[in-house]
């Protein structure tokens, strides 16, 4: 019986997750509670110390927590804080690593949700064996993170691999990032952003599609995919202009760090080939031909359940 466990905390603008998982990737039990994220942040502190007193009912009397990974939106790893969060009212820098670690008396790390991410996947999932390989999660937004010569990139201010906020469109008039500059690759290639192109081609194109009925703001990724698997012509043609733009991005991150893979995870990339198949013709179209290929383009089959591995990858690897 494995005797030592991490805690694994996934820190969303709804929900956060939260998991016991051993060094193998074993996870114990898990448990969920609304994050509150417009309420002040004393109030998330007091219902994490909840939870996760709940969840050490798990632990077997020779079991026990060795340290704590926390993967959190605009996560700073060097400073330990929450710089300027997004749709959070936390305040400007918000103390989570020291806060967790006053709390339960155990070693805290923290990155960037998507950076735990890349390290769970390194760690247990789809990049195991691996050594460079960049991860893209598809959600509302775009995030990533990169996995170089076996480490997670972090960079000198401790915010590397914000490869959402590459400029894909220079134009003065592209799309307005909530980040405050345009053309990013988050307003293409993520959730948000296909709605965008969604309703662009709602507009320009004449095929009925169900999608016509829906509203912006409930139009999920799971609706534009199902349209897409079912032959939608303004689905699939969304898909394959995502795919392009992403492709491309691809192509020229690939000349940065020559990775062994990309691996999606995250709402859109449930689409599996409809979005597949257009990323993958573009990166190859537009790699440097030393390159061509030599890359993988792999979709992650990890349940949203288990969004708790890429924190408890990092508490693994800070220990």
């Amino acid at each position: 019986m494995e005797t030592q466990f991490v805690l694994g905390i996934d820190v969303g603008g709804t929900h956060t997750k939260l998991g016991l998982v051993s060094k193998t990737g074993n996870i114990l039990h898990t448990r969920k509670f609304g994050t509150g994220a417009k309420a002040p942040f004393a109030d998330f502190l007091k219902k994490l110390e909840r939870e996760v007193d709940h969840l050490k009912l798990a632990l077997a009397p020779d079991q026990r927590l060795s340290g704590i990974g926390v993967g959190a939106p605009n996560a700073n790893t060097r400073t330990g804080q929450m710089e300027h969060p997004p749709n959070f009212r936390w305040g400007d820098r918000v103390p989570m690593a020291t806060s967790i670690k006053t709390l339960f008396q155990r070693p805290v790390a923290l990155a960037n949700d998507a950076n735990a991410a890349a390290l769970g996947e390194l760690r247990f999932g789809m990049g195991k064996g691996m050594e460079n390989l960049v991860v893209f999660t598809l959600g509302t937004g775009l995030g990533s993170g990169i996995i170089c010569n076996g480490e997670l990139l972090i960079g000198a201010h401790g915010m590397a691999g914000e490869i959402g906020h590459v400029n894909v469109d220079p134009k003065p008039n592209a799309r307005q990032c909530n980040c405050g500059l345009r053309g990013c690759l988050e307003t293409y290639v993520s959730v948000t952003g296909i709605r965008r192109t969604i309703f662009e081609l709602i507009a320009t194109m004449r095929d009925d599609s169900p999608l016509r009925g829906i509203g912006f703001d409930d139009m999920t990724g799971e609706l534009i995919s199902d349209a897409a698997l079912q032959g939608d012509a303004i689905a699939l043609k969304a898909f394959e202009r995502t795919g392009e733009v992403l492709g491309i991005q691809m192509a020229d991150t690939a000349a940065h760090f020559d990775p062994e893979a990309f691996i999606l995870l995250g709402g859109l990339s449930k689409a599996g080939d409809i979005l597949l198949k257009p990323t993958i013709a573009s990166m190859e179209r537009n790699l440097f031909i030393a390159y061509r290929g030599k890359i993988k383009v792999l979709v992650s089959p990890t349940p949203g359940d288990h969004a708790v591995l890429g924190p408890a990858a990092l508490a693994w690897a800070s220990l």
